[in-house]
């Protein structure tokens, strides 16, 4: 009996761990996020940013990115989507830059704002979509930080601008960020270094790997737990 219980217990609280673990991850699956599997610090290729519908009655109209002044993207073109319009918007370099062809830069792509042409081509409550970017260079910097205001069909708005204080908690609107891998070693950078190689990868931050890795440890857990509670159920029915 004493470990029949013991079991139940584990058990339950295997089933706890893993509850606890998607309630931590499923509001990070809802953020609109940005990926890129070709993020090269220095370099071009393109993004990905993921749009969900967190609204229960309004449906997506629009997204508005905005790009970082300080770290310029001086080339950004949008993919076709259809139902959708994209508007590019640019803003004066501090400093002009040289481009690959020798002609002289003398702006940055500061926002791009896409809408939705109807209301059938929204995103609906509940869904998602995504939208492709083609960038320019990438910064020599681990990381890059987009802004993103998202508007809904009923007028409400949600800035996904903010920043974490402490590098480790998440805040309620986090900002876009893209890992961004290091260059190979001797790639120019945009401001002329050679930049030294070093293992990355682009993609989903540490935080979104743990959780699925804990997800993954404790549904392991919960089984075992569950088929040692079966085991002894069927010896004792036998005895």
């Amino acid at each position: 009996m004493r470990r029949r219980r013991w079991a139940l217990r584990t058990g339950v609280i295997g089933i706890g761990a893993v509850t606890a673990v998607l309630a931590l991850a499923v509001p990070a699956w809802a953020h609109v996020k940005v990926s890129g599997i070709d993020a090269v610090q220095a370099g071009s290729g393109v993004v990905t940013f993921r749009v969900p519908s967190e609204s229960a009655t309004a449906s997506t109209t629009e997204l508005l990115l905005t790009f970082p002044s300080a770290t310029p993207f001086t080339s950004v073109d949008t993919q076709p989507k259809a139902g959708w319009t994209a508007t590019v918007s640019r803003k004066p370099l501090a400093r002009p830059q040289q481009g690959e062809d020798g002609s002289v830069i003398n702006q940055y792509v500061s926002q791009v704002d896409f809408k939705a042409t109807s209301p059938a081509s929204a995103i609906p409550p509940g869904q998602f979509d995504m939208f492709n970017l083609s960038v320019g260079p990438f910064p020599d910097a681990p990381s890059v930080a987009f802004g993103a205001l998202q508007t809904y069909s009923d007028g409400t708005t949600v800035n996904w601008d903010e920043q974490s204080a402490d590098g480790v908690t998440e805040p309620v609107h986090p900002a876009p960020v893209l890992q961004l891998s290091p260059a190979a070693a001797g790639t120019p950078a945009p401001d002329g270094r050679a930049a030294a190689g070093a293992p990355g990868s682009p993609g989903s931050s540490w935080m979104d790997d743990a959780a699925l890795g804990l997800g993954i440890v404790a549904l392991l857990l919960s089984g075992i737990t569950l088929a040692v509670v079966r085991n002894r159920n069927r010896t004792s029915a036998r005895s």
